[in-house]
């Protein structure tokens, strides 16, 4: 089963766009999270509708970070972004009739509830700030320069 990295994806693009001097376009955040500037606006909309980002259209427009990075959690995002599952794994039947399998759904799903309880209350603890400091210090420990990480805008 294919993992879904929707908010990796727009947390790496939101890190970039808290280093850039202005407004950054689908297009170029589509390439900084390998997908389709579609899609980017797709995502970008449930962002703006929580207030944390805004747009402006036509020439030198583009998206643009509307809050303080201390301001929002990944728990935040994840919520902005649809709270896509966390979890990967699933039951092999939903409504089986075999008790064996009863047990073992039960199991399961007490046991996924308490890990996505878990990390979502890890999330909700984790800024997007906490992730830019994370960045500055790999950047300048590694002896990169912004100019370095450019990579995709």
């Amino acid at each position: 089963m294919k993992r879904d990295s929707k908010l990796s994806g727009v947390l790496h693009a939101l890190l970039h766009m808290a280093e850039m001097e202005g407004p950054v376009t689908s297009e170029s955040l589509a390439m900084a999270m390998q997908t389709n500037p579609v899609v980017v606006r797709r995502v970008m909309a449930g962002l703006r509708e929580a207030g944390f980002v805004s747009s402006a259209k036509g020439h030198g427009g583009g998206w643009v970070l509307s809050c303080p990075l201390d301001a929002v959690t990944l728990g935040d995002i994840h919520q902005a972004v649809g709270s896509p599952a966390l979890l990967a794994m699933g039951n092999r039947t939903e409504s089986p009739g075999c008790i064996v399998e009863q047990a073992v759904n039960a199991a399961l799903d007490g046991a996924c509830r308490e890990a996505e309880a878990l990390l979502l209350e890890r999330f909700n603890s984790i800024t997007l700030a906490d992730l830019s400091k994370d960045f500055h210090r790999r950047m300048t420990g590694g002896g990169f320069t912004h100019k370095d990480i450019e990579h995709a805008l």
